[in-house]
């Protein structure tokens, strides 16, 4: 159940606008982020965390290691389609 909202728990939202005055988004302090997702605890999983550069080159270092056994036979490859959908 969710707990209703006071005067106090006013958010001060910024919108985005485009060249021609368009909505494209909102702007949310990062206080009032941080009490969002105390009171939703779904909303961690939307929060994007950049990789690591340790853990690009090891995913570069595996792309490379698996091209090298498809090129040797030893490895399937899949048609790019499938790759994509993966996405």
């Amino acid at each position: 159940m969710c707990k209703p909202i006071s005067g106090q728990d006013i958010m001060r939202l910024q919108i985005i606008q485009d060249s021609k005055g368009k909505a494209t988004g909102v702007y949310i302090p990062i206080k009032e982020w941080k009490e969002l997702k105390k009171r939703y605890r779904d909303l961690d999983a939307l929060e994007y965390e950049e990789p690591t550069k340790e853990q690009i080159l090891h995913e570069l270092k595996e792309a490379v290691q698996e091209l090298k056994l498809v090129e040797q036979g030893k490895l399937k490859s899949c048609p790019a389609k499938e790759l994509l959908n993966e996405l």
